[in-house]
Parts: structure tokens; sequence; C-alpha cells
């Protein structure tokens, strides 16, 4: 088709500043990117200083048509080289992120159209609402991408539903034997119990979290459209009930975005990465001596915070479980403390464990060595343990994580779960288990039943890859021909 008059779509990306938010929307990105759009990608200035350090300058210099861009945060400045206080990060983007993201694609839209075209639609993170009100004020089209799962965000819809009944805001509900409480009246969610929900238990602030998720969540329902990183089959009932129950405009459901994006072509935006840690490689070449499915892959996210205590806990029940393991540990993975193994640990261990501060999870989780992922069970792992097939044991710290880890161990048959309270025989026990027991082979072929089934969701015809078409037609408003 000929280019005469024709002006490329230009997507302006801007994820919440962490990295399970920035590593979907990156994705998101490349696709829209390979489909023909002008990207331009927004950072917090925190976020694309660890960028830089992470993967060096070239990494945030961009393309003439993906370009990165950056807006402060509004929290003071900071060289520590972690993920920021998640409830102060959260009360300060929505109270201070508004006015330099309109400055910004105000900046955008009076350059040079030979240089940069106009902006055509906002892509914001479903946490950073602050886009709708932009997009609005600006007159251009917007879209929310809710990058967490889609029963966590019908949980989310439900916090004034909690607050009406009187069992929210409640600070000891763990501790005074209510947690067991049916939660029944939340339509396409069947078998949720109090402690499922997404109530931000085991962190500080919990009245921040507890109102700004809330409030997030139903201000998604102010946009034209929702994104999901899920596909339909997975999360079928839920989706149904937000259509039909709150939100009865268009929701598309593009996921796992990591199959749908991996087969972008050799578009020069691939080779973006969003990693803010500095991956360790050397852990693949490990697992390139490994024995099939023989690995056990250990990490809790980028957020997820534990005692020394539940450290050594878990340190020795892997240990003591015989099984060759790769574990992620993150600098600031116990809480107010670096991370310190012992040496006899150490020892017991130097034929069979592999330590690294941080990989590119998803090449991990696509090795044949790996046979089980012991995770925080936030959305981006649980996607990407499906996308593979690998069984998960969960251990929910916070947020969406309790909501996942549910659904992996009831509906979704592919997941067991850890007692928040760490032992390290119930880790020894759930390895094994699910390494070499009959339970353990009942989730190892759900989990592979999984893969087939979001496989053939992103492949050439199928409903994500569909629905993603629909998308960029409907939502953002593009003729495909013009994009393909």
């Amino acid at each position: 088709m000929s280019s005469v008059g024709f002006r490329k779509p230009h997507a302006v990306c801007v994820p919440y500043p962490s990295q399970g938010h920035v590593t979907p929307m990156m994705q998101l990105a490349k696709l829209l990117h390979s489909r023909g759009f002008h990207i331009t990608f927004v950072n917090t200035d925190f976020n694309h200083t660890r960028l830089i350090r992470s993967r060096g300058p070239d990494s945030v210099k961009g393309l003439p048509d993906f370009r990165f861009e950056t807006i402060p945060d509004g929290l003071p400045p900071s060289t520590f080289d972690a993920t920021q206080d998640v409830p102060s990060l959260c009360d300060s983007t929505r109270k201070n992120c508004l006015a330099p993201f309109k400055e910004l694609v105000s900046k955008l839209n009076s350059s040079p159209s030979t240089e940069v075209p106009p902006v055509s639609c906002i892509i914001s993170d479903g946490v950073m609402s602050f886009g709708i009100k932009a997009a609005e004020d600006l007159s251009i089209p917007q879209v929310q991408f809710w990058t967490a799962s889609a029963c966590s965000f019908m949980a989310y819809l439900h916090y004034n539903e909690l607050e009406r009944r009187g069992i929210m805001p409640y600070k000891d509900f763990l501790n005074d034997g209510i947690s067991d409480t049916p939660i029944d009246w939340i339509s396409g969610m069947t078998n949720i119990r109090l402690k499922d929900m997404p109530l931000f238990t085991k962190t500080s602030n919990d009245e921040i979290m507890y109102d700004f998720m809330g409030s997030e969540a139903w201000n998604c329902l102010n946009s034209s459209a929702i994104i999901f990183n899920t596909f339909d089959e997975f999360e079928y009932e839920v989706l149904e009930a937000i259509t039909a129950d709150k939100f009865p405009r268009k929701i598309y459901t593009i996921g796992p975005l990591n199959l749908l994006a991996g087969d972008i072509s050799e578009s020069k935006s691939k080779s973006f990465a969003s990693s803010l840690w500095k991956e360790d490689s050397n852990c693949l070449e490990w697992l390139d001596k490994r024995e099939v499915k023989s690995v056990v892959y250990v990490n809790y996210g980028s957020v997820t915070t534990m005692t020394a205590g539940h450290l050594k806990e878990f340190a020795w029940g892997l240990a003591n479980s015989k099984h060759p393991f790769l574990w992620i540990i993150r600098q600031d993975i116990v809480m107010g403390d670096s991370a310190i193994l012992s040496q006899e640990f150490i020892e017991e261990i130097k034929d069979r464990g592999f330590l690294a501060s941080w990989c590119q999870q998803d090449q991990v989780l696509a090795h044949p060595s790996v046979g089980v992922f012991l995770t925080h069970c936030g959305w981006n792992s649980t996607m990407e343990a499906v996308s593979h097939g690998v069984p998960i044991i969960c251990w929910p710290f916070f947020a969406d994580q309790q909501t996942n880890c549910r659904y992996a161990c009831t509906k979704w048959g592919n997941g067991m779960e850890v007692n928040h309270d760490v032992k390290r025989k119930e880790i020894e026990g759930l390895v094994k288990e699910m390494m070499e027991g009959d339970d353990g082979k009942r989730k190892r072929e759900k989990a592979l039943e999984w893969r087939r089934k979001a496989e053939e969701a992103t492949s050439v015809g199928g409903s994500s890859y569909n629905n993603f078409s629909r998308f960029i037609k409907e939502a953002l408003h593009c003729d495909e021909q013009l994009v393909e």
C-alpha cells in the first residue's frame, strides 16, 4: 500500500514504575511498533537512570520511531538500586504525575510532524489513571492496560463491598479467625476466601494501598477499553463477569504477551530490554548442563521481601530436597538487611545450586532443564510459567499474588501453596512432591495442558492473536492494513 499521505499512528505508553509493570508494557510497545506504530515509552526519571545503570546508555537511545522519555515520580531523589517503597510510590504517582505527563504529551504534539507524528493514543497502566485525565484534557484516545490478572481486577472492584459488609478495613483478620470466610458474592469468582483477596495484609501502609488499588481499578472503568495480559480460556468466567457486570464496553485479552511478542519479526525494537537489574547470563550456561526437568527455579520477583529467618528456611528446604536449583536472590530480598547465606549452606549446595541476583526469566522458564518454579505468584511470573508449561509452588507476598495463588492451586490446577510462615521441611516436601510425586505429576500434566492452550491463543488465528488485531482497529482506530 502506498505511504503517500500516510502518517504513522503514535502510541504513548506509560507503565507504573516497577519491574512487573514495565515488562509487559514494553512487550506491548514492541508489538505495536512491529505493526507500524511510532512509540514513545515513558519511564520515570528514577527508572530511566536504573535502566542506564543496568544496561548502559545505548539501552535508552531508542530509534527514530521508538523513543524513550521520562517524567518525575514526585519522590525525593534516590540512588538506591531497587524498587521504591510501593505505598509511597503509589501515593506520589497519583498526586504528582498528571501535570508533567500532560506537558510531555503537549511537547510531543508540538514537535515537527516530520520527526514525531502527532500522538494518536495514550496507553496507560491500569494503576496510572492520570493517563485517562490527560487524554481527556488533550482530546486524545486512551486505553488502560491492566497488567495483573483479570481475577484480581474483579476483586479490587469489590473493595467497596467489603467495606459495606463491615469486613474491611480490618487490621488483624489473619489472626482473628475470619481469614477463611468464604467470599461467595463476586460474579465470576468461585471458591474464594477472604485471605485470597488482594488485601495487602503483609505490608505496611495498608490503608494507602487499599484506597489506591480500589480507586484505580474503578478508574479503569472510565476508559474506553481495557487490555488484559491473559487469554480467554484461562480466565473465561471472570472475564465474562467483568464485561457483563462492570464494563460493558470493550476488553481485549491479548496474552500471554511474552508468547505474542515472541514472534516479532526482526524489527530493531526487538532488542530493547526493560530489566531494571543487571542480568546474569551464566545461569543459562549452568542450566545447559542439567538434565531435562530436573531443576527447581526460585524467584520471588522484584518487590517481595522476607525475614532472614524465612530466607534460611527456604535455603535449607531447597538444599534438603537434593534437587538441583537456580535461585535468584536480589540484594534487597531481606527486609532491612542484605541477603547472607551461611558458609555451611554454600558448601552443601556447591555441586547442585546456582545463586544469581537477577536473570532473563522468560528464557530460564523456557529452558528444558527447568522442572518447577517456586514463585511469589506475580502475574508476569504466572503467565510465563503457563507459557512454558512449568508447574508452580506458590509463596504469595501481597496484592494480586494471593488471588493468583488460589486460582493456581484450585481452578487452574498447576500449583501448590507454601504456608506463609515458611518451614524447611515443608519446602523440601513440596519440591519432592512436585518433582517426583503423584499429585505433582497431575500438576505437571495440567501445566503442559495450559501451555498448549496458551500457544494456541497466541498463534495466528488464535483468540489473543485476533484480539490484538481487533484492539488496533477498534480501540486505537487504526486500519490494520496500514500497520502490518
